[in-house]
């Protein structure tokens, strides 16, 4: 049985949201429904001369808005009872029908919701569900349509104020007020937009997401959340709509028959545009008339009229273009597929990572169109925030150039993150050149010393000095590590991991100890020789390993090293990069031992400058030191003393097995050799250490110095 509710002379305050300054209501006209929340309480309230139906939990404050101060509650309804009624439209001769719909709520508006399909999605969606036309009376160029009754053919900036003054005049306006919220605007000129619902053509993926997701398990994602993120978007997507409403871009190549209207494409229409696009370019699209390039007497499939036809104005969507790059650029005309790698922004999980994706499993098939994927965040500013010409934040590449030179841009790239935005500014660029100037310092100190060196002639792996082995196998681990961070794309560790081993590894260690050996030690000495084995080793490796990041640096230290036979000395990227010297690696025993040797260091370099504080001493090589070990550290005192003298920098050291570390420092005993500063207790009579001694009786022009 059929119920039947009338309720006259009920008004329905709607809830139009506006937007300040710019107040929307020339989507009034548009108006077909209003929501109701389905299952939130609804209340009549008599106010006198009107009554009104509001939300319940709404009703306080939809009152003081419109100034209405005495009202009573003649009934409660939920939301739901409305449903199917109609109301009468406050300007135009037509009714709008009451509906139901979720999305309303209850924390601002009347509870009574304006709906209207032609203007927004939720709207849209609610009136599909109840069977309604669709309606939108504003045009292409902003204008009202007839639809709009006495507004039509008024640009909407136009008609907003005479439709609030109308209602105002009419009474038809309970309340209003100005509010500031966020609503989309135009990335051009920055003003509000507005939604139209328009014809679109769509591609549906649904057939086809399955072998979509299935075909991101055979791509290598960099970073590896990647997949996830692209199966997520390939799931929850709906149809693709691939048409534009633009003036320029790819046409879409359908015509419509002059007579039906129905869309037309057939392959015969097909392969006629395809034959002009390319005779002529695709641009001949919007320069001829389809009798021009149609197949003479053809008539509508559809109709069979002969009235003629009129082209489709819209272009394709940008990523649906963007997406088939794959198939022209490698496919079709270098015959290889699928690429390597594609390389781009966040963002383009949405865009061209998906678009090339779905286009290539549905077109062809057969997977992904890459067989890598790697992103990449924004460059912003030294606070994080995006660059624009506006704010006047941006940094020009070529001030980078001019004040620090190109390659420290280089190495500010593979030196961030670059999976999350990277931050860019002449403070990050100045840190960054020290970081560059301690790896050109440490080839610097490389190259010097190894003048005259032939890398032909390295000093064998059983003949070279443990220290140096060590430098060695420490070099093995940077490059096992530099290898799978470049394979991973993790350029950031290659450039710590290499900047760390300069300071780390070789400046605060390594290379303060060899300076003696390689100073004062004779030429061809095989300690000397052996530390310049290791240093030609360790240049040759970081060289080629920061050649990508520092091209221009890596060239020029390349081509003033010494190189082996069968390296091509043009440029060092010509070369491969050098794999794990095993042969001169110590064991993870011996390793072990050397790390205590730099703990104890580390304790008798603090004791030296605690006496260098107290002014016992001035430079280290002014000490001896007296080392107490525990027992289980007692392979330092098996070691050479003059050779542990060496790696603590000191004159002599004496070592005792006791208790805890100890370390006391003295003033050192004997000469001080002008030719290596080491003090000596058997000096000559020109003041020489035994060792510099030697070195100078075999120098052949000694007579002459």
């Amino acid at each position: 049985m059929k119920r039947t509710v009338r309720l006259y002379n009920i008004l329905l305050p709607i809830w139009l949201l506006w937007i300040f300054p710019q107040v929307w209501l020339i989507v009034l006209p548009g108006n077909l429904a209003i929501a109701f929340h389905p299952t939130e309480e609804y209340v009549l309230l008599d106010a006198g001369a009107e009554r009104y139906i509001v939300a319940k939990a709404l009703a306080e404050k939809t009152m003081q808005a419109g100034g209405v101060e005495r009202y009573e509650t003649v009934a409660t309804f939920p939301g739901g009872f409305f449903e199917r009624m109609t109301a009468r439209h406050p300007f135009l001769d037509r009714d709008s029908l009451l509906v139901t719909a979720d999305y309303v709520t209850m924390d601002s508006g009347t509870g009574c919701v304006h709906t209207a399909p032609g203007f927004g999605a939720d709207d849209y969606q609610t009136c599909k569900r109840y069977g309604m036309d669709m309606v939108v009376p504003v045009d292409d160029q902003g204008r009202h349509t007839d639809y709009a009754g006495k507004y039509a053919g008024m640009v909407v900036e136009e008609s907003n104020p005479v439709i609030l003054k109308d209602m105002k005049e009419s009474g038809a306006l309970l309340a209003s007020e100005e509010i500031v919220h966020s609503y989309p605007h135009c990335w051009r000129c920055k003003h509000p937009i507005i939604f139209r619902a328009t014809p679109q053509w769509f591609c549906s993926v649904d057939a086809f997401k399955d072998e979509a997701c299935a075909a991101c398990d055979e791509v290598r994602w960099v970073p590896g959340w990647g997949i996830d993120r692209m199966k997520s978007m390939i799931r929850e997507r709906a149809d693709w709509c691939i048409s534009r409403q633009r003036r320029w871009g790819l046409p879409i190549p359908v015509v419509y028959c002059k007579d039906c209207g129905k869309p037309v494409v057939t392959d015969e229409t097909i392969a006629a545009i395809s034959e002009m696009f390319g005779k002529e370019g695709s641009n001949a699209w919007f320069d001829k008339d389809p009798a021009d390039f149609l197949p003479a007497g053809m008539t509508c499939p559809h109709c069979g009229g002969k009235s003629g036809f009129e082209k489709e104005t819209d272009t394709l969507d940008g990523w649906f273009d963007s997406g088939s790059t794959h198939y022209a650029s490698m496919k079709r005309d270098q015959n290889f597929w699928p690429a390597d790698m594609y390389l781009e922004g966040l963002d383009q999980y949405r865009g061209w990572f998906q678009s090339s994706l779905l286009t290539a499993v549905g077109a062809f098939g057969n997977g992904a169109p890459f067989k890598e994927c790697v992103t990449h965040g924004w460059t912003v500013d030294g606070e994080g925030k995006a660059m624009h010409k506006s704010l006047g934040n941006g940094v020009d590449p070529a001030d980078i150039f001019n004040k620090y030179g190109a390659d420290i841009l280089r190495l500010w790239a593979a030196s961030a993150d670059y999976h999350a935005d990277v931050r860019c500014s002449d403070a990050i660029f100045k840190q960054l050149s020290q970081n560059y100037l301690k790896f050109r310092n440490t080839a610097r100190y490389c190259l010097g010393n190894l003048d005259g060196f032939d890398p032909n002639n390295l000093v064998a792996p059983a003949d070279m000095l443990e220290l140096d082995r060590w430098a060695v196998t420490r070099l093995n681990a940077l490059i096992e590590k530099c290898a799978q961070a470049y394979n991973d794309y993790e350029f950031l560790v290659v450039t710590h991991a290499v900047n760390d081993f300069c300071v780390v590894e070789l400046s605060n260690f390594y290379l303060d100890i060899i300076k003696d050996r390689l100073y004062c030690d004779e030429t061809d000495g095989l300690a000397r020789r052996s530390a310049q084995t290791a240093l030609y080793l360790i240049l040759d490796t970081i060289t080629k390993i920061m050649a990508p990041i520092l091209c221009f640096t890596g060239d020029e230290i390349w081509l003033a090293m010494p190189h082996k036979a069968g390296d091509d000395d043009r440029n060092v990227l010509f070369n491969d990069m050098n794999g794990v010297f095993a042969d001169y690696a110590l064991s993870a025993d011996e390793m072990a031992k050397w790390e205590k040797i730099i703990e104890v260091r580390d304790a008798v370099n603090g004791a030296l400058e605690t006496a260098r504080a107290e002014k016992k001493i001035g430079k280290s090589l002014e000490a001896d030191v007296a080392l107490t070990v525990p027992a289980e550290d007692a392979f330092l005192a098996e070691m050479d003393g003059a050779a542990l003298a060496d790696l603590l920098i000191v004159s002599q050291v004496e070592v005792t097995v006791g208790g805890e570390l100890a370390v006391s420092v003295s003033e050192a005993a004997g000469t001080k050799c002008p030719r290596c500063w080491k003090h000596s207790t058997a000096a000559d009579e020109n003041g020489l250490c035994p060792r510099c001694a030697s070195v100078i009786a075999k120098c052949a022009d000694f007579g002459e110095v």
